[in-house]
């Protein structure tokens, strides 16, 4: 985003001792080989679980506008006392619900769920357009009257434009929320907005992407020149939506599929190819490369392995241009190498440096390569010093300014997904889901014991658990224990790593069950 701010801490850094050097809200701390460590604890996992529920807690009590809508579902930048003039991102709602969900498994926590279904259930109702437009049942990204409490246009190209490459994005976690909820208004309108991108899907070319990055919803047409329109990388959200969809066979399947492998091909050929990964931001007219639009394809590059047989080396290629375009070693002495935002604005960031931290533990975790893990570990520990005690989340040269987006929604799943491939790091001591292959549709937490729904009838967990299981049961029956990760590709049946006392982590695989129960 055009993040046009105050140039940073002036005041923290005039009261700080001479000696110590100030990043975001805290003294930077390191370890004996001047390494930096989160601000919180050398405990990673401790750290990092300490900094989800700090921001979490933040936005659950941010106080709502004046006119009783929550300030999360009007405005992108919270500066406080006051409000901020703008209205949301663009990608804010589908961001916020990415991360919930993965929250609600790692926490177990009802206010989780209950704050999806609300942004969920508001954006529904007060940001589409009409059934009749030449873009119908799509949701509009941005309200241009900030407090009127509707969506209805763009920030840039205003009202009646909208984002088709976010439209994909809510409608991806909208499916995800029916197969936790099994509420149908979630899974309608997901396939409404399916059929709509699918039947308007064009093959794209260097300077057209299969759908335009703007465009208006009643007339069709695009904005005036100097706004960018025809061309955006951003389309996992989307990937994502018809994978879900194929998978459970709804909506127009065949169509999906077809639209599916045009997009893949328009990817690899164009936006790969050319590393033409812009744009992706709300706030600037022009063109902009964006960190978010790279290294979400390669997560999903890397979770989809039959992309194809050069899948991992896809990736990597990704990663590494990412980090070549973005990188920023001012903290190279502590050992970070910062990501930056997108080329028009190229201070680091905190959830882009997360981001990519947790893409290289993927990639480590799925390739076997430990190269970047170290690296990528110091770039979540950095990535902690923008929150504060009150869970206020900013950029490091930033003063009282809190984006909404970075900040919480596009924040919190980087560390869960870190989590998730590197378990070793989640908090000792404590019981967590950080992995699922199906979606987690109910979850109770207990000292000693946890169980769990998931929406598939079978799937693989992985958790990190305080106590060692002496029962693992998939709808009653009871799995094995078995000797090895590997022997999880050939049968059900579960393993557990001890982590040098009672706790560990815990893989599960279940077949043609659903309710999971792990006891002590």
């Amino acid at each position: 985003m055009n993040r046009i701010l105050a140039p940073c801490l002036l005041v923290l850094l005039l009261t700080s001792p001479a000696w110590a050097e100030r990043l975001g809200c805290h003294e930077i701390r390191t370890d004996a080989q001047g390494q930096i460590v989160p601000w919180f604890s050398t405990d990673l996992g401790k750290s990092y679980d300490h900094v989800i529920g700090l921001v979490w807690n933040y936005w659950k009590n941010m106080p709502p506008c004046p006119n009783g809508v929550p300030y999360y579902l009007q405005h992108m930048v919270r500066t406080s006392p006051d409000c901020y003039p703008n209205g949301i991102g663009a990608d804010q709602v589908a961001e916020a619900l990415s991360s919930w969900q993965l929250l609600y498994q790692y926490s177990g926590d009802s206010a989780v769920l209950e704050n999806m279904v609300l942004i969920a259930d508001y954006y529904l109702d007060h940001g589409l357009s009409p059934a009749d437009a030449v873009w119908p049942n799509l949701p509009y990204p941005y309200n241009t009257d900030v407090h009127s409490g509707r969506y209805d246009g763009d920030m840039m190209a205003g009202k009646g434009y909208l984002m088709p490459d976010k439209a994909g994005s809510f409608a991806a976690e909208l499916m995800m929320l029916y197969r936790i909820t099994g509420t149908p208004k979630y899974l309608d309108a997901a396939v409404r907005i399916a059929d709509t991108l699918a039947a308007k899907a064009v093959p794209g070319n260097d300077n057209e992407s299969p759908w335009p990055f703007r465009v208006h919803a009643i007339t069709g047409k695009l904005p005036p020149a100097d706004i960018s329109a025809t061309y955006t990388a951003n389309w996992v959200g989307t990937l994502r939506l018809f994978d879900g969809l194929i998978a459970m066979g709804r909506g127009n399947v065949a169509g999906y599929r077809k639209t599916r492998e045009m997009v893949i091909w328009w990817l690899k050929h164009y936006a790969m190819n050319l590393n033409r990964w812009g744009p992706f931001f709300e706030d600037y007219p022009g063109w902009s490369d964006a960190e978010i639009n790279a290294d979400t394809l390669a997560w999903y590059i890397l979770e989809h392995p039959q992309w194809g047989p050069h899948a991992a080396r896809d990736a990597r290629a990704i990663l590494d241009w990412t980090a070549e375009a973005f990188g920023n070693d001012r903290w190279a002495k502590y050992g970070v190498t910062a990501i930056g935002e997108q080329t028009n604005f190229m201070n680091p960031g905190n959830s882009h440096t997360a981001r990519h931290a947790s893409l290289e533990l993927l990639y480590c975790a799925k390739t076997g390569d430990p190269a970047t893990k170290a690296a990528a570990i110091r770039k979540l520990n950095w990535a902690t010093y923008m929150v504060d005690e009150a869970g206020e989340n900013r950029y490091p040269d930033s003063d009282n300014v809190l984006w909404i987006t970075d900040g919480y929604g596009d924040y919190v799943r980087h560390y869960l997904r870190a989590m998730a491939a590197a378990p070793e790091l989640a908090p000792a001591g404590q019981n967590h889901l950080l992995a699922a292959s199906s979606v987690i549709r109910q979850i109770a937490y207990a000292p000693e014991s946890l169980a769990y729904t998931t929406f598939d009838d079978s799937g693989r967990e992985t958790l990190r658990i305080a106590f060692t299981p002496q029962s693992v049961t998939a709808d009653k029956a009871s799995l094995a224990r078995l000797a090895g990760i590997a022997d999880l590709e050939r049968q059900q049946g579960y393993t557990f790593e001890a982590a040098g006392d009672a706790s560990g982590v815990l893989r599960i695989r279940h077949d043609h069950a659903t309710r999971v129960v792990i006891t002590k």
